[in-house]
């Protein structure tokens, strides 16, 4: 059955804003966000933004699932390719760093920086960024597990997993309040220090 073409464009103009709004909301915040911007950034009618969202708490409920789309894509995807247990749980952390450190998004890890603007915040909207935020976590510590449960790591899994998920916060954290790489490094060094 042919798609209807303006359902094409809808679906087209919907990413494009998307991906616009992750930008900015990982350097703005989501509060940052607005139908209006958008719309003028992206040299598009606000009236037709304000169709395909209809919200703003609907626009950053889809930005918070659009960044985690991008997020999954750069780090959970290709660590579940690797072999399960340690060489898995090196892999998370390397595209995690990596994801980070490359400014897949301009202001850093989307979900830091999210989870630090609504932390307090009770809604949908931080309910969507913790079970994204916990979702990762869940993820660390079941490849914690397997690499505990395999031998190939003498650790408590669920410390371990939340070291290595601290680790990873404070490159981010740190790297993007005063620039350069250097708390990269640092991480690497310490995730492979623990991971020894």
């Amino acid at each position: 059955m042919p798609v209807d073409g303006r359902v094409a464009r809808g679906d087209a103009t919907r990413r494009l804003v998307l991906r616009r709004a992750v930008d900015v909301a990982s350097v703005d915040g989501l509060e940052g966000l607005s139908l209006g911007r958008l719309a003028t950034e992206l040299e598009l009618s606000k009236s037709g933004v304000f169709a395909l969202f209809g919200s703003k708490e609907d626009l950053q409920l889809a930005t918070v699932e659009a960044a985690f789309e991008i997020f999954r894509s750069h780090v959970v995807t290709p660590a579940s390719d690797v072999p399960p247990g340690l060489p898995r749980l090196r892999a998370v952390c390397e595209n995690w760093l990596d994801y980070s450190e490359k400014r897949v998004f301009p202001g850093g890890c989307f979900f830091f920086n999210a989870g630090a603007e609504f932390d307090a915040r009770p809604g949908r909207v931080h309910d969507a960024v913790a079970a994204a935020s916990n979702a990762f976590a869940e993820f660390i510590r079941e490849t914690a597990v397997e690499a505990v449960e395999l031998g190939q790591v003498d650790a408590d899994a669920e410390v371990l997993a939340f070291e290595l998920h601290a680790l990873g916060r404070a490159a981010n954290a740190d790297s993007v309040l005063n620039g350069g790489t250097h708390a990269y490094a640092l991480a690497r060094r310490a995730i492979g220090a623990r991971l020894s």
